[in-house]
């Protein structure tokens, strides 16, 4: 097949897609259980979903409609995501590595999206990045390696800099950030402290 004809195929495939979508027979709505740390008038995350379902025609209460449950700061998930389960979610979506843990734990077989994963490998969330494997799939944010080239490549843009500060809320997630940033300045020997 030619670069034309499988360019025409593929845009003719996913300009039909959404129609198809419609064409399909109404039936439940999916109901998507949310679990976040924020109360949902303050969780931007939230309002980035809501919005991303709105602008691609999806409507709440009518194609779908969302279970929210949220910990208020505190970060007292696992009572949250038992409760959540009770409500037979069809999808869990994720906003805080504490709030997948309690999900993965609570959830059985339920899919789990976590639209931020701190280090998910490490944390036993997920098998790999490449292949996550069981119930739980979404964004690796932090994953190892990515603070040594953060700092190789500011190593490069400033390479007369020799200390680097870095800010951040003091959370259980972030040690391995921290250890690797550590670890990676040193090895860059560039006498970053």
């Amino acid at each position: 097949m030619n670069r034309r004809a499988f360019l025409s195929t593929v845009s003719a495939s996913l300009l039909a897609a959404p129609l198809a979508v419609e064409a399909q027979p109404a039936g439940k709505a999916p109901r998507i259980g949310v679990l976040s740390g924020n109360q949902p008038d303050n969780d931007t995350c939230l309002k980035v979903l809501r919005s991303g379902f709105s602008d691609l025609g999806y409507r709440e209460g009518q194609t779908h409609s969302l279970e929210i449950r949220w910990a208020d700061g505190r970060g007292d998930f696992s009572r949250l995501a038992r409760d959540l389960v009770k409500t037979k979610p069809d999808l869990i979506v994720t906003f805080t590595g504490g709030a997948t843990e309690a999900a993965k734990e609570a959830a059985g077989n339920i899919p789990i999206v976590m639209a931020v994963g701190v280090y998910p490998v490490e944390q036993g969330l997920i098998a790999s990045l490449a292949r996550p494997g069981g119930n739980v799939t979404g964004l690796a944010v932090f994953s190892p390696g990515l603070m040594a080239k953060c700092l190789q490549l500011l190593q490069e843009a400033a390479p007369g800099a020799s200390r680097v500060a870095a800010f951040r809320v003091p959370v259980p997630s972030d040690n391995p950030m921290v250890a690797e940033a550590e670890k990676a300045a040193v090895q860059l020997g560039s006498g970053y402290t």
